[in-house]
């Protein structure tokens, strides 16, 4: 018994060494690197981009003004329920303002609030994307219903009837305001439905949209499928076109995947953006395939925005993270990136995070935290 406890003692402390290592290696790593992000990732901020007392908060997007303040657009729901399936029931987007870019952001506005289940995005509105145009702002966002009472903390669970029905009604949405306080006008559909028979039959979600040169909006966005009648398959990421904002838009690739199971294993939280290259994304391994770390962050380029080749440095960020304060820490959950452009130049991006060893049931804290990109050398 004494030989087996030093045994299994012997091989916890190997495993926290390696864990350690593995840790303190990151400032090296970052250095070492080929890829054009994760070389660049300067130490991050303490202070929260933005942290709501006695919410979650989620994955952001930020756009300048009209005004020259910074508007957040942000997801949050009550601790009164479990982070995870409360964002699927009872989330809301929030706007938040600053004066610099970085933060922190303080709360405004309420912008797309529960509006009653007979809606399609009446029960929650997440995963927020900004976009101005022509003196209009755009957020392209997911939304879904039920037809239940609010839910107990207890009652809540990836089994039942709030989540299943929650999560086979998620879709992808769009509100138009003339200012970033609003008032927003939500369209009375969808602007990305399900097909029957696709990689998004199930549900669509996570959009990430990029305004073209000539108004066009191309966006990457998460699919589930119908199998078996009536269960939901893993993640894949697609890609829909639009010759503007309002639609109508249409999954390219003859409705296939761009990045598929059993290809890439499971790919979610996109962030796609263009440049005189071509297009790129970053979106979270979620298996550990390319990065050799589950939750790391993966990037790969594109011509056309179908066809994409992953980097030769897969690499764009890590769970661990560099503080200002000199300390490296590895996140219970670094998820939903969003990098900041000025001039075309990235110079922020923002993640949602939380506190704990990992796994949303472990969190006591989540907040969207920043980290500066440095220029090029």
């Amino acid at each position: 018994m004494k030989k087996y406890g030093l045994s299994l003692l012997c091989c916890i402390c190997i495993s926290i060494t390696a864990i350690a290592q593995k840790i303190e290696n990151l400032v090296e790593l970052k250095k070492e690197s080929g890829n054009c992000l994760f070389h660049h990732l300067d130490k991050a901020s303490r202070t929260p981009a933005f942290e709501s007392e006695d919410y979650w908060v989620w994955g952001s997007s930020v756009v300048k003004g009209d005004d020259g303040k910074y508007h957040m657009f942000v997801s949050r729901f009550p601790k009164t329920l479990p982070f995870h399936p409360g964002w699927m029931v009872a989330s809301e987007i929030v706007h938040a303002v600053s004066d610099v870019p970085q933060g922190p952001y303080h709360f405004s506005d309420v912008a797309l609030p529960a509006r009653g289940a007979q809606y399609w995005d009446g029960r929650s509105t997440h995963n927020p994307r900004i976009l101005k145009q022509n003196g209009k702002y755009y957020l392209i966002y997911m939304g879904s219903t039920h037809p239940f009472a609010e839910p107990e903390y207890d009652q809540l669970t990836l089994d039942s009837p709030w989540c299943t029905v929650a999560r086979a009604n998620k879709r992808i949405g769009l509100a138009i305001s003339d200012s970033p306080y609003g008032p927003w006008k939500r369209l009375d559909e969808p602007i990305l439905k399900t097909q029957p028979g696709t990689f998004y039959s199930f549900l669509t979600s996570n959009p990430s949209p990029i305004i073209q040169e000539d108004g066009s909006i191309i966006m990457i966005f998460k699919g589930r499928r119908y199998i078996n009648g009536y269960q939901h398959s893993a993640m894949s990421l697609g890609i829909a076109y639009a010759p503007q904002i309002e639609g109508p838009y249409k999954v390219l690739n003859n409705n296939q995947p761009i990045f598929e199971v059993n290809g890439q294993g499971e790919a979610e939280d996109p962030f796609l953006w263009k440049d005189s290259n071509g297009y790129h994304i970053i979106f979270k391994d979620h298996v550990a395939k390319f990065t050799g770390e589950q939750g790391g962050g993966v990037m790969a380029h594109s011509k056309d925005g179908i066809q994409w080749t992953v980097d030769k440095a897969p690499k764009a960020y890590s769970r661990s993270v560099e503080w200002e304060d000199g300390k490296i820490e590895m996140q219970g959950q670094l998820e939903r990136p969003f990098i900041l452009f000025e001039d075309g130049k990235p110079i922020y991006i923002f993640f949602a995070t939380m506190d704990g060893p990992g796994g949303f049931e472990n969190a006591s804290r989540s907040w969207n935290m920043v980290i500066p990109i440095k220029d090029k050398e």
